[in-house]
């Protein structure tokens, strides 16, 4: 074998090697970023479980505030929709701006809820109503924190998948386009989660 076919040898076994290792990263930064979004899913499911409660708890004390009432349990229904049609695929950028929406949705009739519990001291009071709340003030802090993993977990993969040399190859291996991040449409909602006190 002469000098020149071993270096032609090298250098396509260099170029393999390379093809492969963007691949697996690729790959790993992916799975990555879906596991982070799957521990969202479990604290939105959480947290969509606890709102039905929530509701019947204060429909005892504000039975004249119906309209709030079926705001939240309506904002409740199309996060949940939101979060059904991302089907565990987060890289599913309309599903996913579908559920932003609808969680910003949620979180506007949460706090005109909170509002309007704020004017029923016996509600306020009620032991059961203590404990949903702070089971729901503790759930939006876990979806913070995920959301953060997510977020961080979506850009590392994107920041990769756009970098050289992995963005000549990325398209032919699957991964054409971008990460979606999580953020929620109305951001003062987000910068001021419901503070849901009582």
């Amino acid at each position: 074998m002469t000098t020149s076919s071993i270096i032609t040898l090298a250098v396509i076994a260099g170029i393999i090697l390379l093809l492969v290792s963007i691949y697996n990263r690729l790959v790993a930064l992916k799975n990555r970023f879906q596991n982070s979004f799957a521990q969202i899913d479990v604290q939105l499911k959480r947290r969509y479980d606890l709102i039905p409660n929530l509701v019947e708890t204060a429909k005892e004390y504000i039975r004249h505030e119906r309209d709030t009432l079926e705001a939240v349990i309506n904002a409740r229904n199309e996060a949940m929709a939101g979060l059904k049609a991302i089907g565990g695929d987060p890289s599913n950028g309309g599903a996913m701006s579908q559920l932003m929406g609808a969680e910003g949705a949620l979180a506007g009739a949460l706090g005109r809820l909170n509002v309007v519990m704020e004017a029923y001291p016996e509600l306020k009071a009620n032991e059961n109503m203590m404990q949903l709340t702070e089971e729901l003030s503790s759930t939006e802090n876990r979806i913070a924190f995920a959301r953060q993993a997510y977020n961080d977990s979506v850009m590392e993969y994107n920041t990769y998948r756009q970098s050289f040399p992995a963005v000549m190859v990325a398209g032919s291996f699957g991964h054409r386009e971008d990460a979606t991040l999580l953020e929620f449409e109305d951001r003062a909602v987000l910068d001021n989660a419901p503070k849901i006190s009582f």
